[in-house]
């Protein structure tokens, strides 16, 4: 059930009492500048949708969530968080993995802000059927072992089309390619681990993850906002608030939902419940509230287009940075010819997944804010996206066939391991020192 509006409000005025380390200097009264619901005002709305916005404005209090949740960090991450300058971060990662492999009781002397962060993880959502998280991970495990490691990068580019939501990530240190290599490796790590067998269970590899990232974003939040004057909450809001992990989290499942109400269908296949549902708890993992987590088509699309339509729309040159960045960055470890030729088909599939996905076609559009598609682009996007519908129709094919369908799984099983060593370890933190000072 969801919290009422003024409770919400009272939350989020409540940070700065409950964490005066990280929030004591921020305004919680203040609606930053990349809110609104200005008519005129353009925003992050796809050009599809416009003609929505009166309607999704009209519903008040979604509207009022929304704007909420845009000065809402992660309670229990933060609190840990925010023990780094008298615990030091590397005996907190080592803490908080301690505590992910073996339970809380195993860590000496745990801190409460630690018990309180895994006992929020260990919750369970009254909606959560784990046999449909396994099952959806199991229809997943296809497309992460053959269509994922193409449009990771593409898909990752889309984060940083707007300034207020981007600029956490440039602060971080990822303009350099090194580092923007880092963030796509850990991206494809994170969403792969957990379409493995059992991740999402208690001490499976993707419950970890996802509290290694919960604490990541922390950190960033800490590192940032610690510094008072340098981040300019007026603007900008809270660092990576809950609505900003939306558009990650349930992307996949926005286009579910689109292609479900397309279809005339208000409610999803079973195929499609199952993948929404692993998304969803998946998205409850990292903190995400149930009150930005809809179960229904509709309620998915309304919820991310509400969003989309309160977040003013600004394009700066460090949102070219990152894009330049991202696309420079060299994925590929060897240098041997099988890892050219993937590392091509790659680049160019990305692009053209980023261009046909989030610039609607417009090549121009794209090409303005650092993305262009040449000759070879098209080639290697052609021949990935001929190698990507064939290897999907075969394991697809494969899982309708009772006598091949375990066999298929677990040779996709072992695709995924083997992505997963390739991308290699995933520390999933951020140094203070990366944490530049930011103005409006």
């Amino acid at each position: 059930m969801n919290a009422p509006i003024p409770d919400l409000a009272e939350a989020v005025a409540a940070q700065a009492a409950q964490i005066p380390g990280m929030y004591g200097r921020v305004d919680f009264s203040c609606t930053p500048e990349r809110f609104t619901v200005a008519p005129g005002d353009r925003t992050d709305l796809a050009p599809e949708f416009l003609t929505r916005r009166p309607d999704l404005l009209a519903n008040e209090e979604q509207v009022a969530r929304i704007k909420a949740y845009t000065m809402m960090g992660d309670q229990v991450a933060d609190a840990y968080a925010a023990l780094m300058p008298t615990c030091g971060v590397r005996r907190l990662i080592t803490m908080l993995e301690e505590a992910c492999d073996r339970g809380v009781a195993s860590v000496p002397a745990a801190p409460p802000e630690l018990v309180r962060f895994i006992a929020e993880m260990e919750r369970l959502p009254s909606w959560l059927d784990m046999k449909l998280i396994e099952q959806g991970a199991r229809v997943e495990r296809n497309a992460y072992a053959h269509r994922a490691p193409f449009v990771i990068r593409g898909g990752l580019l889309a984060t940083f089309m707007n300034k207020y939501s981007a600029l956490p990530m440039a602060l971080t240190g990822a303009l350099s390619n090194e580092a923007a290599a880092r963030r796509v490796k850990e991206t494809a790590t994170f969403f792969t681990t957990t379409v493995m067998p059992g991740a999402l269970e208690r001490h499976g590899a993707g419950f970890k993850a996802a509290a290694m990232v919960r604490f990541m974003h922390s950190m960033v939040r800490f590192n940032i906002l610690r510094r008072g004057d340098h981040w300019d909450v007026k603007t900008y809001g809270i660092p990576i608030p809950q609505v900003d992990q939306m558009p990650a989290g349930m992307i996949s499942i926005f286009l579910l939902a689109q292609n479900a109400l397309r279809h005339g269908r208000t409610t999803f296949t079973p195929a499609e419940r199952a993948r929404a549902e692993l998304a969803r708890y998946r998205c409850f993992l990292l903190g995400l509230p149930q009150a930005l987590l809809a179960d229904t088509p509709q309620g998915i699309v309304d919820i991310m287009l509400t969003r989309h339509a309160t977040l003013r729309k600004g394009f700066a040159p460090i949102c070219s940075a990152l894009v330049h960045a991202t696309m420079a960055a060299d994925l590929v470890s060897g240098r041997s010819l099988p890892s050219r030729v993937h590392a091509w088909l790659e680049h160019g599939f990305s692009k053209m997944y980023f261009v046909s996905n989030f610039m609607r076609g417009n090549r121009q559009a794209a090409a303005e804010v650092g993305v262009r598609l040449g000759f070879f682009d098209y080639l290697g996007a052609a021949a990935a996206y001929v190698l990507i519908a064939f290897r999907m129709t075969v394991y697809a094919t494969a899982a309708r066939i009772p006598v091949l369908s375990r066999a298929a799984d677990r040779s996709l099983v072992r695709k995924l391991s083997r992505q997963l060593a390739d991308y290699g370890h995933a520390e999933f933190t951020t140094s203070a020192d990366t944490c530049r000072p930011a103005h409006a």
